[in-house]
C-alpha cells in the first residue's frame, strides 16, 4: 500500500511544487492565492504564471512582437491587471443635473475639435489594439492592429473626421471569400434549415448572443499604460440587419471626457456583425461569417467623436476606474443610455417649444397685418 508522507507544514513544501500548484490556477485564483501566504506571493510574481494566464485569456499574447510590447510596458502582471477588470464609469448621472451641458450645435468650434496644444503630445501611432474573439470559451480570432488606420500623420482630415477603426478588410466581408472569422455547427451553432424558422424560434440569435465575447484592448505605447474597452459580452444587439441575415451585436464601455467634450462622456461603441452564409437545406452545415469588427465614439447626441478628440478620450480611458463586476459596466452603460434618452427629450420638447412659439408669432404677425390693412 502507497504511503504519503505527512507534511508538517505548507511551508515545508518546496518553491517548485508551489509554482506548479500556481501554474494551473486562472488570473483570479492567482491573484487570491498571492494573498494567502508569503510564499504564494513571492512566487504569484513571476512574469511566467502571468503570460500563461494572459495567454488562456487572450490569445493574441502568444505573437512575438506582442510579447515585446507587454514586455515594454511593465510585464505580463501589470497587463493583467490594467486589461481583465472592465472600465466603469458611474459618474455619468452627475452630468444630467449640471446645467453646463450644451448640445453641440451650441458648441464652438475650440470644443468641438479641441486643444491642439494638448494633442500635440499624442501620436495615432502610440495605440495598439488588441482584439480576442470567443464563441462558447473557444477562441475563434485574434488580431492585432498598430497604429490607427488612416491617421496619415497629422493632416486635417483625420483630425475631424469622424474616428473609426475598423479590424475587418474588405475580403473578410466578401461572400466570395473565406473569412478570418467564421462560425458553423463544429463550433457549437444550433443547425439551422430555414431562416424563416430562425426568425420564429431564434435559436441561432440566443446562441449566438450567450456565446460571443470580446475583448478589445487599447495600449498606449508611450506613456505604457492599457485598458480593456469591451464589455465581454455583448451589451445589446439586432437580428435580421439590415438584410434578413445579419445579426448585429454591441459591445463597449462609457469613457470619461472631461475637459475634452461639454457632454463629458462619451461611449465607446465596438460593432460584430455576423452574416449567414450557409443554412442546412442547401447541403452544407450552418455556417456565419463575421463582415464587421468596428469601433467608434458617440457622444450624448449619438454624434460621432473626431479622430483628434477620439485619441484624447482614448489616452484619458488608460487611467479610468475598472471593475471585475459585469453588472457594474452594464449599469453605467444603462445610466448612459438613460441620461442620454433623457437629453433627447428635453430637446425636442425645446424644438417643440420653438415650433410653436414660431407659429404663434406667425399667426400674430399675420393678425397685425390685416388689422392695419383693413
Amino acid at each position: 500500500m502507497l504511503q504519503v508522507a505527512p507534511v508538517e507544514s505548507i511551508t515545508s513544501l518546496s518553491s517548485d511544487l508551489f509554482y506548479d500548484i500556481l501554474r494551473r490556477l486562472d488570473g483570479p485564483t492567482l491573484a487570491s492565492a498571492a494573498c494567502t501566504c508569503a510564499s504564494f506571493s513571492s512566487i504569484s510574481k513571476e512574469e511566467s504564471l502571468w503570460e500563461n494566464v494572459c495567454s488562456s485569456v487572450w490569445p493574441s499574447t502568444n505573437r512575438e512582437d506582442v510579447k515585446s510590447l507587454i514586455s515594454s510596458i511593465g510585464g505580463y502582471r501589470k497587463f493583467y491587471a490594467d486589461c481583465f477588470p472592465l472600465i466603469v464609469n458611474k459618474e455619468v448621472g452627475e452630468y444630467q443635473w449640471n446645467n453646463n451641458l450644451q448640445y453641440p450645435d451650441d458648441w464652438t468650434e475650440a470644443e468641438y475639435y479641441g486643444d491642439m496644444i494638448e494633442f500635440e503630445s499624442i501620436s495615432p501611432s502610440d495605440f495598439v489594439s488588441i482584439v480576442d474573439i470567443r464563441f462558447k470559451e473557444k477562441p475563434i480570432c485574434s488580431k492585432v492592429l498598430w497604429g490607427i488606420p488612416n491617421a496619415n500623420g497629422y493632416d486635417e482630415w483625420f483630425f475631424n473626421c469622424p474616428f473609426r477603426i475598423d479590424l475587418l478588410s474588405c475580403a473578410d466581408r466578401d461572400d466570395n471569400n473565406d473569412g478570418v472569422v467564421t462560425l458553423s455547427v463544429s463550433d457549437g451553432l444550433p443547425p439551422i434549415t430555414s431562416m424563416e424558422r430562425e426568425k420564429k424560434d431564434g435559436k441561432l440569435w440566443q446562441e449566438l448572443r450567450d456565446g460571443l465575447l470580446l475583448s478589445w484592448i487599447i495600449v498606449n505605447k508611450k506613456i505604457k499604460q492599457s485598458a480593456n474597452l469591451a464589455s465581454w459580452s455583448p451589451l445589446d444587439g439586432q437580428r435580421h440587419w439590415p438584410t434578413d441575415k445579419d445579426f448585429v451585436f454591441r459591445f463597449g464601455s462609457v469613457l470619461s471626457a472631461k475637459g475634452i467634450l461639454p457632454s463629458e462622456a462619451v461611449q465607446c461603441i465596438l460593432i460584430m456583425k455576423f452574416r449567414v452564409v450557409h443554412i442546412e437545406e442547401e447541403g452544407v452545415q450552418t455556417n456565419l461569417k463575421a463582415t464587421e469588427l468596428s469601433m467608434q465614439l458617440e457622444d450624448m447626441e449619438c454624434a460621432h467623436v473626431n479622430g483628434r478628440n477620439s485619441l484624447l478620450i482614448l489616452k484619458e480611458a488608460l487611467s479610468c476606474r475598472r471593475s471585475n463586476n459585469f453588472s457594474e459596466v452594464l449599469e453605467s452603460c444603462l445610466m448612459y443610455s438613460k441620461v442620454q434618452n433623457k437629453l433627447k427629450e428635453e430637446k425636442i420638447k425645446n424644438e417643440s417649444r420653438l415650433d410653436t412659439l414660431c407659429i404663434l408669432s406667425g399667426i400674430v404677425a399675420v393678425m397685425t397685418f390685416w388689422y392695419y390693412v383693413l
